[in-house]
């Protein structure tokens, strides 16, 4: 039976999240880092262990922390689950995918990248980071089971031109992180590391018809994301970076109550929480001080320990990608 138009819908980033994929935990790196093209964006601390991986499966060199890393993304399903939200996930890489990937090496771990939903609209984008190009294939199974049948939109971004390994090549470049979802409004971050202009300038084209207006946001070239640097908590309330956003405010936050947060915070993940709905937040307890300044605000906060998962550069948001947000 064919599903409902309204279980396919993100309204905002904090309206009542229903139905929602969490991440998987797989990780192999690339051969060498000049492969990459850009520094990979880790919390501090990160980089000796990620130095011990370059071509090799981070499970293989690191057992423990894959376990715990898995276990991290498991106990996030259980608490959503707790609360009420349908999960989703997506399905392992398989054999012929990890050999395809080469040199390259594959990820399959933040699931709020490769393909995200802005109103009743599902977009499949492009990730700039060679590792993580095919990392829309494992959710691909389930987009198919749950998009396609539904009233939903279903489309993805123009295919990117070629370039050599360490050369992000011409765009275009669009990644979920960068897209913060208000209602009619669609922030889109833009620091040369993930989304590009070209692709920035490709989702306001396609929106626009449909009464959505994209907004860009500038951030300064080492922030991978926007939600690196700013995070959506309830209508009039934000956790933000300003040392992360040159600009300032995007104009429709401007007038929002603001929680501030360091660039050291920001770096660990600090604005990278989930809103379950406007009363429940889910964050690290690294960031007790921003639990405290919502629980001060009436918002319950759950607090799971996402230390291995922020060794990668993301939390929550970067680890969930909602099909069905709405009131």
């Amino acid at each position: 039976m064919a599903a409902e138009t309204s279980n396919v819908r993100v309204e905002s980033e904090f309206a009542p999240l229903r139905t929602v994929v969490v991440s998987r935990s797989e990780f192999r790196a690339p051969d060498s880092a000049a492969i990459l093209g850009h520094s990979m964006p880790v919390e501090a601390g990160a980089v000796e262990i990620l130095e011990a991986v370059w071509g090799r499966d981070f499970g293989a060199v690191y057992p423990e922390k894959q376990i715990r890393w898995e276990a991290e993304r498991d106990e996030l399903a259980v608490v959503l689950e707790r609360h009420g939200v349908e999960v989703l996930r997506p399905r392992l890489f398989t054999d012929d995918e990890k050999a395809a990937a080469g040199q390259t090496g594959y990820a399959n771990f933040f699931v709020r990248d490769p393909w995200f939903t802005v109103a009743d609209h599902v977009i499949e984008g492009v990730l700039q980071f060679p590792h993580r190009r095919m990392e829309v294939l494992p959710s691909r199974d389930l987009l198919l089971e749950r998009v396609l049948p539904s009233a939903a939109a279903y489309v993805s971004l123009l295919q990117p031109g070629k370039a050599p390994l360490g050369h992000p090549g011409p765009g275009p470049f669009l990644e979920g992180g960068d897209v913060l979802v208000l209602g009619e409004y669609v922030l889109v971050g833009h620091s040369g590391m993930a989304t590009d202009e070209l692709g920035g300038r490709w989702l306001a084209k396609y929106l626009e018809p449909f009464g959505l207006t994209v907004i860009p946001v500038r951030l300064p070239p080492h922030v991978l994301h926007l939600d690196c640097a700013l995070g959506l908590v309830r209508d009039g309330l934000l956790i933000a970076c300003p040392d992360r956003l040159p600009g300032g405010l995007p104009a429709p936050l401007r007038g929002w109550e603001v929680i501030e947060v360091s660039e050291e915070e920001a770096a660990a993940m600090a604005t990278n929480g989930l809103p379950i709905d406007e009363h429940t937040y889910i964050t690290d307890p690294e960031f007790a001080r921003v639990g405290k300044e919502l629980q001060h605000r009436g918002i319950a906060v759950e607090y799971i320990d996402f230390s291995v998962s922020r060794l990668f550069g993301g939390a929550f948001r970067c680890s969930t990608q909602p099909l069905l947000r709405a009131n």
